[in-house]
């Protein structure tokens, strides 16, 4: 279970989060929704600690953070094994082949057996439909196959939560195709994953709860029929709407 309780974020004067209380548990695919500049990818750095909450609590059991003293570099590595992010703009390393790039975190980061990660890493690369690449360099790979890298980097530091900012916004239709039915795979498996998404049809497929914030505030926390059949919130309305011919 990741847990926030009365999160707020500051940019100078701009509040970007606002007193947020949730819990996100194992097991279950919410995806963020909402405008640009609602405070969906603040939140989600803020659970990885990218971003730094000014205030409130966040707990990753059995580890418990308060933002209102200073963060040692010891609890900032306790919560950040138990999650792995994965980016718009995929950041490998682009002097390591495809499989020293699945590699490098659980040897470096974890100290696991070289060849045990290396074969780890030959399955995870399967599983993403990578196999064939795991010799090649990020620079000979398209967009989608360096997403699809990246998934299976993150997937390697056997994380209790995958998380996605925006995973396809880089790519063009066919190559976004590719990388949402990986996700799709690991929702049906049953993976932990919270994903910020333009997407409203990837939402409505592997979704099993959606948050939708505004202004930096949850504006709406359930379950993905709840929200796309919800009649009575004329926000929410507009919002779907409008994203639909995007």
């Amino acid at each position: 279970m990741v847990q926030f309780k009365d999160i707020t974020k500051r940019f100078g004067d701009h509040i970007a989060l606002k007193n947020i209380s949730i819990q996100f548990h194992e097991g279950e695919t919410t995806v963020i929704l909402g405008p640009s500049g609602s405070g969906k990818s603040t939140l989600l750095r803020c659970i990885n600690l990218l971003e730094l909450p000014n205030r409130g609590l966040l707990a990753i059991p059995p580890t418990i953070i308060s933002f209102d003293q200073p963060i040692s570099k010891i609890e900032k590595m306790t919560i950040r094994k138990n999650t792995a992010m994965v980016f718009q703009s995929f950041n490998l390393f682009p002097h390591r082949t495809v499989i020293e790039n699945v590699i490098e975190g659980p040897v470096t980061v974890l100290k696991q057996d070289k060849q045990q990660s290396l074969e780890d890493a030959k399955e995870l690369l399967s599983k993403v439909g990578m196999s064939q690449r795991e010799n090649h360099y990020p620079s000979q790979l398209s967009g989608g196959q360096q997403q699809r890298v990246a998934i299976a980097r993150a997937l390697a530091m056997n994380p209790k939560f995958l998380l996605f900012d925006e995973p396809t916004s880089a790519l063009d239709p066919e190559l976004e195709g590719e990388v949402l039915k990986v996700l799709q795979k690991l929702a049906e498996e049953g993976k932990s994953m919270i994903i910020v998404t333009h997407n409203l049809n990837f939402a409505r497929k592997v979704a099993d709860r959606i948050l939708f914030l505004e202004n930096g505030e949850l504006l709406f926390d359930g379950s993905t029929d709840q929200f796309f059949n919800n009649t009575s919130n004329e926000r929410i309305q507009t919002f779907i709407q409008s994203m639909e011919f995007i």
